[in-house]
């Protein structure tokens, strides 16, 4: 009888830990997410929702490799979850079919292997952060296109929704569809410093300015 009341009270603890991870990973507290989420974890282990759900607040942190070792306690508790295959693709050693679209059509039109490497990662990590969303993908090159016109666009490779949806043969409203998919759900903003290339990002230029008007306005309202 103990030992139930134990599980009980840990299947509750748990579950509000879960609801707090919940609200922090909306907020893009990550650290607090990932905090909670592992607790959650800690005292309901077999519950695969909160696995996925760590795997995901991993991947916001851009911690890969946990996020990895995450999802694959989640196939081992729902193995037969309707994101299965989805989920089992990413410890695959092989490209998926939006992967090989997205490569062959950036290595023709000659961009860098790192802005493809980036490519690679935001793909990556929407599959990661779609949870238990299912992800229907009836033509690759939709998802590719959009991978990357928005890698692109991060990187201040200025190119034409029209000449992206032409290269790909989608239409342009498919491909800004798709690109308003991604950006919402990364919450990605110009020149992102998780798919950010260059050796010099403009945001860093932000943040001295804006470090240096808080000290200015400090300075401004001390009293001599």
């Amino acid at each position: 009888m103990g030992a139930a009341r134990a599980r009980t009270t840990n299947r509750k603890q748990a579950a509000e830990i879960y609801q707090e991870a919940l609200v922090a990973y909306r907020r893009w507290d990550v650290d607090k997410a990932v905090e909670k989420l592992q607790s959650a974890v800690q005292l309901m282990p077999s519950e695969a929702a909160y696995h996925m759900n760590l795997a995901q607040a991993l991947a916001r942190a851009g911690d890969f490799d946990r996020a990895l070792r995450a999802l694959a306690n989640y196939l081992r508790l729902a193995p037969n979850s309707e994101v299965a295959e989805r989920v089992e693709q990413l410890f695959a050693s092989g490209m998926d079919p939006v992967e090989e679209v997205l490569t062959e059509q950036m290595q023709a039109a000659s961009l860098p292997l790192d802005v493809i490497g980036s490519a690679i990662q935001m793909w990556m990590e929407y599959r990661i952060t779609l949870g238990e969303e299912l992800l229907r993908i009836p033509k690759p090159a939709t998802w590719a296109a959009a991978v990357d016109y928005t890698t692109r666009k991060v990187n201040l490779h200025e190119i034409s929704l029209d000449k992206i949806s032409t290269a790909y043969g989608i239409s342009t409203q498919t491909l800004r569809e798709h690109h308003q998919q991604l950006t919402q759900r990364l919450d990605i903003m110009p020149c992102d410093y998780r798919y950010f290339t260059g050796t010099e990002n403009p945001l860093d230029k932000l943040v001295e300015a804006a470090e240096m008007l808080e000290r200015l306005e400090q300075r401004f309202r001390q009293e001599n």
